[in-house]
């Protein structure tokens, strides 16, 4: 039995080793180290242990069960009898104040502002079983190919062994090779991005791509550009970086370019998140020719660009680079189970080593090996497409069921945005302020949940929602509007 007590710390203190091991094992019941109902090592054990006599651990064991600390139960072993109150002053673990560093800081301020929205969310939400939820964000995995996809995954554990003497000898941290040669291949035939395997890595998820470029990119003090509003991980990476946000205004085509003093822009082009906005190619243009002048670099997400119901994808703004400016990423969040944490980034030939190198620092090899070379072999056997394709017609169909219900149950009071694509649909709130809020407050009780978002313009603040309905059954869609109506109707 793997057994630790603070003897020896004990026996420099006490005169006699009982007195030591007897401290040591009534002490670690008072602080918790030893809880109720634990089974101790046997006197045979513990004696070898601690190199001591067995004698004194019987006259140890003696003692603590008269006094009430331990039980002794035949054929079956020795048991901590008392249970301490580690709620007590006594018990709590005094700590001294650490100094963090100036990121450390900003960190906390992060996490403080997370858990206040979590407590706001929380506080609004009726405890129900029945709830609609439109702020989850997920894919319908109820159609997802499962048996696929697993044959993939067993094949890739079958050949563990080979594949870690092949991890050990050729992959580096920007991911396997066979899934960045995938990805290449995926980009050039569906986005029409023409780019060397070499110049992609392979993240844990899109938000550590965030991350690592704004570290990369900014220094503390200088500006970076995000949408308003935009994805709220953008803005946290870009404060934990100690640089200034400037929160660039929509005008319903997207994003309202300007002469700004920055090092760096965040952009949704081809569906602004959330809004769901396209910029046009003159605006597109623009961008470019805004970071070629601010010797500048874009960061362009392409967010929610698999799924598109009604006319032709929209081509990505890095087609149009040709200075290298622009940063690309893409994820594979909305198209996998949730379990596989999986995105990429493309890089201009001149940031992939220093990429490559930032993302060693934080993890030298490659994250979800096994899941990579599944994906590889999903996408290149054609088995990812064809998904794609089948989810598609599946989220087009929900998609206009939504939108029609919302303009016919909810159009006077929000001004939906009909873009066709993604797998949630926006509006503005066309109310008051103190309107909005108590809609807020009556689709809780209504048992509804959905995201909201807030921007600053000159006629002051707009608010607006967004109901993700990918992961809902037609009919959680419609008794969820149906809830909507409701509580507006209040």
């Amino acid at each position: 039995m793997q057994f630790h007590l603070a003897y020896s710390s004990y026996l420099n203190r006490q005169y006699t080793k009982m007195k030591a091991l007897y401290h040591a094992v009534r002490d670690a019941i008072h602080d918790g180290n030893l809880v109720y109902g634990e089974k101790l090592p046997s006197t045979r054990e513990l004696a070898a242990s601690y190199h001591i006599s067995r004698g004194t651990v019987n006259q140890v064991y003696d003692t603590l069960t008269a006094q009430g600390y331990l039980q002794s139960e035949h054929g079956r072993g020795t048991f901590v009898a008392y249970q301490a109150d580690l709620s007590n002053e006594d018990y709590q673990v005094k700590s001294c104040t650490h100094h963090l560093s100036a990121w450390g800081n900003r960190i906390q301020q992060l996490e403080q502002q997370t858990a206040q929205q979590t407590a706001q969310a929380r506080d609004h939400s009726k405890e129900n079983s029945e709830v609609i939820d439109f702020s989850k964000y997920q894919p319908d995995l109820s159609k997802f190919p499962y048996d696929e996809w697993n044959n993939r995954l067993y094949a890739e554990i079958r050949h563990r062994e080979e594949n870690v003497i092949h991890a050990s000898a050729s992959v580096s941290s920007t991911g396997d090779p066979k899934l960045r040669e995938a990805i290449a291949a995926y980009l050039r035939r569906m986005r029409g991005i023409h780019v060397d395997a070499d110049h992609i890595a392979v993240t844990a998820g899109s938000m550590q791509a965030i991350a690592l470029l704004t570290q990369l990119l900014a220094d503390p003090g200088d500006h970076v550009v995000t949408e308003s509003p935009c994805y709220v991980g953008i803005s946290q990476a870009i404060m934990a970086a100690g640089a200034k946000l400037i929160e660039a205004n929509l005008d319903g085509q997207g994003l309202v370019p300007q002469n700004w003093d920055a090092r760096m822009l965040f952009v949704t082009p081809s569906r602004q998140f959330p809004t769901g906005e396209m910029l046009s190619l003159e605006r597109r243009q623009t961008l470019l020719d805004w970071a070629h002048r601010r010797d500048a670099m874009i960061v362009e997400d392409d967010y929610d660009s698999e799924f598109r119901y009604r006319g032709m994808h929209v081509e990505p703004l890095k087609t149009l680079d040709k200075e290298g400016r622009v940063i690309y990423l893409g994820s594979f969040t909305k198209t996998l189970p949730f379990e596989v944490r999986l995105g990429y980034v493309v890089l201009p030939p001149t940031l992939a080593d220093t990429f490559r190198k930032a993302q060693a620092l934080y993890e030298p090899r490659p994250v979800n090996l096994i899941e990579q070379r599944a994906l590889a072999a999903f996408m290149t056997s054609g088995q990812y497409e064809r998904h794609l394709r089948r989810m598609n017609r599946l989220y087009s169909r929900k998609f206009h069921m939504l939108l029609k219900l919302l303009n016919q149950q909810l159009s006077t009071w929000f001004d939906w945005v009909e873009n066709e694509a993604g797998l949630h649909v926006f509006g503005w709130w066309r109310g008051t302020t103190s309107a909005y809020e108590a809609f807020r407050s009556s689709a809780r009780l209504e048992g509804v949940h959905y995201s909201e978002v807030s921007s600053s313009t000159s006629d002051g603040i707009k608010v607006g929602i967004y109901l993700s309905f990918a992961h809902l059954s037609d009919a959680q869609i419609q008794e969820g509007v149906a809830r909507l109506q409701k509580a507006v109707m209040v």
